[in-house]
C-alpha cells in the first residue's frame, strides 16, 4: 500500500478565532472550517482524484484534507456510497438518511446532521418532520415506523453493544425486513464513525462575533 501522501504543512494547525460555531440544529447548508491545513487544488494529483473519486469533491476542504491519505479516502468514500447509494432493495435512501441524521443529533455533529437532514427531506418530502427531529432530538414522536428507525440509531450510537434480539423484534414489528434492518445497522455505524472523523478535524461555521 502506498504510503499517505506528505505535504510541508500537513501537521500545521489552523486556527479559527473569529469564528462562533452554530448553536443550533438546522437543514441549511453549512460550512466547515478543518483544524489542519487541507491540501490546495493546485497539489492534488491523480492518486488525490482517485482516492476523492468524483473531482467536484476537491472543492470541499473536508476532503482535500482527507485526500492527505488517498487510499483511505477511497476506501471510505465507496463505503459511503455503497450503504446510501445503493438502490438494490434494502431500507429507502430517505430512511437511511434519517437514521444518519438521528446518530448526527445525538453525537451532536450540526454539521453532518444538516447534510443528512436535507437528504431525509429530499427523498421523502418530510421537512416538518426531519425538522422536528432536529429540535426535539431522538425522543420526537413521528410516526411507529421512523420513531423505530430513530431509536434503533439512537441505540447504536449510545450503547451498541447491547443492539440484540429485542432491538431487531421492534423493527419487523413495524415492517422492516431483515435486508432494511442490515442497512439501518450499517448507515448508522458508519455515521457514528464519520461523526468523530469530522468533530475531531474541524468545526462548522457559523457568524463572526460582533463587535
Amino acid at each position: 500500500m502506498n504510503a499517505p501522501v506528505a505535504a510541508s504543512d500537513a501537521s500545521v494547525l489552523v486556527s479559527h478565532p473569529d469564528n462562533r460555531e452554530p448553536s443550533r440544529f438546522t437543514q441549511d447548508e453549512l460550512n466547515w472550517l478543518p483544524a489542519l491545513a487541507p491540501l490546495k487544488l493546485d497539489e492534488l494529483t491523480e492518486r488525490h482524484y482517485e482516492g476523492l473519486t468524483e473531482k467536484s469533491r476537491a472543492q470541499s476542504p473536508y476532503f482535500r484534507l482527507l485526500a492527505r491519505d488517498p487510499e483511505v479516502l477511497g476506501a471510505r468514500t465507496r463505503t459511503d456510497k455503497d450503504i446510501f447509494y445503493n438502490a438494490d432493495g434494502g431500507l429507502p435512501r430517505a430512511e437511511r438518511e434519517l437514521a444518519a441524521t438521528a446518530v448526527s443529533r445525538v453525537n451532536g455533529c450540526i454539521f453532518c446532521a444538516s447534510v443528512h437532514a436535507r437528504f431525509a427531506t429530499r427523498h421523502s418530502g418530510r421537512r416538518e418532520d426531519v425538522d422536528r427531529l432536529l429540535e426535539q432530538g431522538v425522543s420526537v414522536d413521528l410516526d411507529p415506523r421512523w420513531n423505530a428507525v430513530i431509536a434503533a440509531a439512537d441505540h447504536l450510537t449510545r450503547t451498541p453493544t447491547d443492539f440484540g434480539t429485542d432491538a431487531v423484534v421492534s423493527l419487523r414489528q413495524v415492517g422492516l425486513r431483515d435486508d432494511e434492518v442490515a442497512d439501518l445497522i450499517f448507515a448508522s455505524a458508519f455515521f457514528n464513525w464519520a461523526n468523530r472523523l469530522m468533530l475531531s478535524l474541524g468545526e462548522p461555521e457559523g457568524e463572526a462575533p460582533k463587535d
